[in-house]
């Protein structure tokens, strides 16, 4: 009787690249309008969340709106621009 070494495959998975969305900020928007689209775009922001970064944009100039997966990131920064906001996104590094 031989006994035989089985080598095992290594199974672990690699994480999904994530990319920020990023919204800049206008002159052109009234902030009522910017919180609402981003809660609308993002069903998962607080309106105090929505206003938190609308409020960062507006004194920064760029505010993180959510870190996710690509197609996610690029549906919300199309999402935001049909809304008429200013939005980018980048890989999380």
């Amino acid at each position: 009787m031989s006994v035989e070494t089985i080598e095992k495959r290594s199974t672990s998975r690699k994480l999904a690249p994530r990319y920020r969305v990023l919204l800049h900020n206008d002159d052109y928007n009234s902030m009522e309008h910017v919180v609402q689209s981003l809660i609308v775009t993002i069903p998962s922001l607080t309106q105090p969340q929505a206003v938190s970064i609308m409020m960062e944009a507006h004194t920064n100039g760029l505010a993180l709106v959510i870190t996710c997966a690509l197609e996610h990131a690029e549906f919300y920064c199309e999402t935001l621009k049909s809304h008429g906001l200013s939005s980018t996104i980048e890989p999380d590094e």
